[in-house]
């Protein structure tokens, strides 16, 4: 069969469209009665159907068959292929139809039990499914948007944010982003999001009270793109400067700072970057602690200035912001662009994959998981529209529109929500920059008088577009999108096409990127221009349609000004269109628009109010709709007057006035480790995380890990290593290391025995560390741990007595569990410096001078983990959901998962696992935890005998995160 793998992309094709697949039937049971033509058929039914490239070769390799049964016999075995795929197809949407049946009833099931919860004091609002017509973000849903809406109210706006000196950082990871001539569709990964994060960074860093905006992204060093995109760091200029230098620094404004990741020398897709992740969350936090520190030193006198909100783009993004929001402890932003469950049903509805092979291809559960993460973690989560709202992120597990309006009417209250949360979804379209746009007043006429008076030559791209028409003075209508079939620019010509008087009025304009030869683009895109030639050749549309094959970026200004001067139209056709931010554009430059219905444009055109919505699925609405502006100058003359009027509503200030204003009413949230000299008198006991001070300069790399939680996969460790390679690989790293150090330590003769002497009785032993080893424990058969252990301390015996290293222990235990531990080990609570319990919920220092206790906890640990936990709230829920878990035994039931009281703590709540082989996958508690709004991290630890829950944005890498990045930021 791998000789026929050209026929599936057009038998995908024809499912996609549908009809025809009951007729084919019938035309097949003609076979029966003689009276069936398989040749007939294909050429009826499917060649004059579909517009297809790789139908029409497949036509012609048929075709070429000498035989003419040879040839029958191989149309027909096609023909009963489409129907075999067609039943494919139908069997994966019964299964999704079923998954969509069981997720409803446990999303019902999880509101239930969440009011159910808050129900004996629920107010007469809350009864009801619909409270004030509010949004999420608790503004009023009016026809206009909350906006600035002069430029005196602008005025006064700047003049209340000066003196504010805020740190953003934004950022994207995937694509490739720099400042200036953006390779916009060079690649699926650099597309409007490159445009949006750095225009973005761009104009926040020109609002006052903004003092520097980081973009951060990944660097690329790699032969196959521009040397631009391997330099650390690229500063964005502001494109209107004034009066913004009384806000000017030493280190103000909007930069693009590229960290090294994934792997060196390559331009990867975002699908391979995933396992990256967090080699990309330390480099950002690196970068982050030491400019916090540079402008604490510029702005902040002497004390670190923190980024006031981390706002991540895309889901990759998300799923680090969430971790360095933890780390840090700030606010987070989150920003989808797209979303992982919206795409995953739509290619579930084609029918073409199934939900394992879309998850090959795409790592679509991987991303769907980022974003579920990223709604934990997020204060606020910005859309450009509400149907992102109402029709994408209400399929997620973190976000029920019903359950958060409930959530929302007890805060007005103050009324406890027991534990559960919800972001905020805040919609705030894309800004624009308007300054360098100078509407055009002109037309044909007037601009060809001049064109022959050798006064105002038209500009290349004009010329370009122009030669395509027999009458170039008719009004253009103008489509900017790609050649991709969600654009749905083929309807767009068949409407043209089918429409004389809209043909005899005006011409049709096509710019659909950049294109060499059809054959080089993807097949996608090479089949839709093929299908929009045809359709041009099949109403004879020669010299009324237009379709450049190149453009620059910078042409694009030029062609909605030939649009807009020739009194045209501009028409986004797309079957949904998230946003538009095209239809802004068009606006700017004074074009009427008309614009699919679904989506976006809906918002956009209430604002505006500058155009037509039409039905993207029907050729006449569209054509009607692009007559009537065409033909009624009156009508199109109001509509340009609209959207000038209007449009300063979609501006970047306005953009950043809003986005300022919503992160200025996010809970103020900064690193816990900060103090003042206050509460110096504090004793080791209250808290020993004061006492970093003296190693300021301090870097530590968590370079071996001896055993890890298998849940935490964000651990540092080979996986593919048994115990005994990794005791062998970890003892033999040690003594190459302990070498090294001793060599090093002779040349600098840097040891310090009288600072070392002088801090021990006031401060914690880790402080004074100059390199940490880590070893990580997750069961109690320790398989010779204690004898691998000693080796260790034996190898850096000199570096230990003088004080320069030091070992943290990370467990699953409490502290009860960890002293019996170390006990059967025959290890003592002094060999290590600190100690990670409860998964990372609980970090632990070992107190030096206390007999009572060997413990001291690290209290602001606590503070900087509590974001979101849920309590004795999410306690109870948990509890309700270990009683439901049985097995029958007999004539009884059995519980499988029972509290375990005596080993959970504050920020830890533990489960004894009785039959590990049946308990549920640990995705599945975190969702049913997510359904009801509370947010935790669930861990599954020894070996698999135990459930430790834990808050969102704890773990024990989150742990070792605090405590390295501290000695940095100390």
């Amino acid at each position: 069969m791998a000789g026929n793998d050209w026929i599936n992309s057009y038998l995908e094709a024809i499912l996609d469209v549908g009809p025809g697949l009951g007729e084919a039937k019938s035309s097949l049971l003609l076979r029966e009665r003689g009276r069936f033509s398989p040749t007939r058929y294909f050429v009826e039914e499917v060649i004059t159907g579909f517009d297809e490239t790789d139908l029409h070769r497949s036509w012609i390799r048929a075709q070429a068959t000498r035989s003419p049964q040879e040839r029958n016999t191989r149309l027909e075995n096609m023909c009963w292929r489409i129907w075999n795929l067609a039943r494919q197809k139908k069997q994966l949407e019964g299964e999704e139809a079923q998954r969509k049946a069981k997720r409803r009833l446990e999303r019902e099931r999880g509101r239930i039990e969440a009011v159910a919860d808050m129900s004996e004091d629920l107010s007469e609002g809350e009864k009801g499914d619909v409270v004030v017509d509010l949004s999420s973000h608790g503004e009023s849903n009016r026809g206009r948007l909350p906006r600035i809406s002069s430029v005196d109210a602008l005025e006064t706006w700047t003049s209340q944010q000066k003196g504010k000196k805020l740190y953003i950082v934004l950022i994207s990871l995937h694509g490739l982003i720099r400042g200036e001539n953006m390779e916009l569709g060079r690649d699926s990964d650099t597309g409007g999001q490159v445009k949006y994060v750095v225009e973005l960074a761009r104009a926040l860093g020109s609002m006052p009270g903004v003092y520097r905006v980081d973009l951060l992204t990944r660097q690329v060093s790699s032969p196959e793109v521009d040397w631009s995109y391997g330099e650390p760091t690229e500063m964005l200029p502001p494109l209107n400067s004034e009066g913004l230098m009384d806000e000017m620094g030493e280190s103000s404004g909007a930069y693009i700072i590229r960290i090294p990741f994934g792997p060196k020398d390559k331009y990867v897709p975002k699908e391979l970057l995933w396992p990256h992740i967090p080699e990309f969350v330390d480099g950002a936090l690196s970068h982050i602690l030491q400019m916090s520190k540079v402008l604490g030193e510029q702005v902040g006198n002497g004390h670190p200035v923190w980024p006031v909100a981390i706002h991540g783009h895309y889901a990759d993004a998300g799923d680090s912001t969430a971790l360095l929001s933890g780390a840090l402890n700030v606010p987070m932003l989150f920003t989808g662009h797209s979303l992982g469950r919206d795409k995953l049903e739509q290619l579930l509805r084609q029918g073409r994959q199934s939900r394992d092979e879309i998850n090959s291809t795409y790592k679509i559960m991987r991303r769907i998981e980022a974003e579920e993460l990223s709604l934990d973690a997020s204060e606020i989560v910005i859309t450009s529209t509400r149907q992102e709202i109402d029709q994408q992120w209400r399929l997620y597990d973190g976000f029920d529109p019903i359950l958060e309006r409930k959530l929302r009417a007890r805060i007005r209250r103050n009324v406890s929500c027991y534990g559960r949360f919800m972001p905020r979804m805040v919609v705030i379209p894309p800004g624009m920059e308007f300054h360098h746009i100078i509407p055009h007043d002109g037309d044909m006429d007037t601009e060809t008088e001049a064109n022959e008076d050798g006064k105002s030559p038209d500009l290349p791209i004009w010329a370009e577009v122009m030669r395509f028409f027999s009458n170039p003075r008719k009004p253009m209508i103008l489509a900017l999108a790609r050649p991709d079939p969600k654009k749905n620019l083929t309807t767009l010509v068949k409407a043209f096409g089918e429409c004389r008087p809209l043909r005899e009025l005006a011409n049709l304009t096509l710019i659909m990127g950049n294109r060499d030869n059809i054959d080089e683009m993807s097949g996608t895109n090479a089949s839709v221009l093929l299908s929009i030639l045809k359709l041009i050749d099949k109403y004879d549309l020669y010299g009324q349609v237009a379709y450049p094959k190149h453009h620059k970026q910078s042409d694009v200004p030029d062609i909605y000004r030939l649009a807009a001067k020739t009194k045209g139209v501009f028409i986004n056709p797309a079957f949904i269109e998230p946003f538009g931010l095209t239809l802004i554009e068009a606006a700017a430059y004074g074009l009427p628009i008309v614009a699919t219905q679904n989506g976006g444009p809906v918002d956009i055109h209430r604002v505006l109010d500058n155009g037509l919505l039409v039905d993207p699925h029907d050729e006449h609405s569209i054509a009607d709709a692009l007559l009537k502006l065409v033909a009624d100058k009156h009508l199109w003359a109001k509509c340009r007057s609209n959207g000038l009027k209007n449009i300063h509503l979609f501006s970047w200030p306005e953009h950043c006035k809003t986005y300022l204003s919503k992160i200025a009413s996010c809970k103020p949230r900064q690193p816990r480790w900060l103090r003042n000299d206050d509460d110096d008198e504090n004793s080791e006991s209250d808290s020993p995380s004061d006492s970093l001070r003296d190693m300021q300069d301090i870097s530590l790399n968590l370079k071996f890990s001896f055993e890890v939680d298998r849940n935490e996969s964000r651990e540092y460790i080979d996986a593919s290593l048994d115990s005994e390679e990794q005791k062998s690989k970890l003892e033999n790293a040690v003594f190459s290391w302990s070498k090294g150090v001793t060599k090093s330590a002779q040349k600098s003769g840097s040891t310090d025995k009288g600072d070392h002497n002088s801090s021990a009785g006031k401060f914690p032993a880790l402080r004074r560390r100059k390199h940490i080893f880590v070893i990580a424990v997750d069961t109690d058969a320790s398989d010779g741990l204690s004898e691998s252990v000693k080796k260790i301390f034996e190898a850096v015996k000199k570096e230990r007595t003088e004080g320069s290293v030091g070992f943290i222990l990370a467990t699953s235990f409490n502290t009860t569990g960890l002293r019996s531990f170390l006990i059967s080990e025959g290890l003592s609570t002094n060999d290590f410096d600190a100690f990670i319990c409860n998964s990372g919920g609980d970090l632990y220092y070992s107190a030096l001078h206390s007999e009572d206790n060997s413990f001291v906890v690290d209290l602001y640990y606590h503070s900087h983990i509590e974001y979101r936990w849920g309590g004795e709230g999410l306690r109870k829920t948990l509890v309700r959901w270990a009683n439901s878990t049985t097995e029958k035994g007999g004539e009884k039931e059995e519980h499988i998962v029972v509290e375990d009281e005596e080993t959970s703590a504050d920020y830890c709540y533990s489960f004894k696992i009785k039959k590990p082989g049946v308990v549920p996958p640990v995705k599945e508690l975190r969702k049913l935890m997510r359904i009801q709004a509370l947010r935790s991290h669930v861990v599954y630890c020894q070996n698999g005998r135990k459930i430790n829950v834990i808050p969102i944005l704890a773990s024990r890498s989150q742990a070792l995160r605090y405590k390295f990045f501290l000695f940095i930021s100390a």
